[in-house]
């Protein structure tokens, strides 16, 4: 009978312990990052929507906060003159 130990069998080691680590990896690139990253990416997701960009650029300090209702009630049609 031929076992792992005593037949021809040995450089098969290497390529289970290589061939794991792959699943392993594959297993957490897309059950784990690739699920994350695609619930929060896409063009109906806020970040990506004008008021969620003005939002950020307020978050940043990069517009005032005049601004930043000037500009929301341009993207909502409301705009007061």
């Amino acid at each position: 009978m031929c076992n792992w130990t005593s037949g021809g069998l040995w450089f098969l080691w290497p390529l289970w312990f290589a061939g794991f680590w792959i699943v392993i990896g594959l297993i957490f690139r897309f059950g784990f990052v690739g699920r994350r990253r695609w619930h929060h990416v896409g063009p109906w997701s806020p970040a990506h929507s004008a008021e969620g960009i003005l939002a950020e650029r307020f978050a940043r300090d990069e517009i005032t906060e005049k601004e930043y209702r000037d500009r929301v009630n341009v993207l909502r049609g409301s705009q007061t003159k």
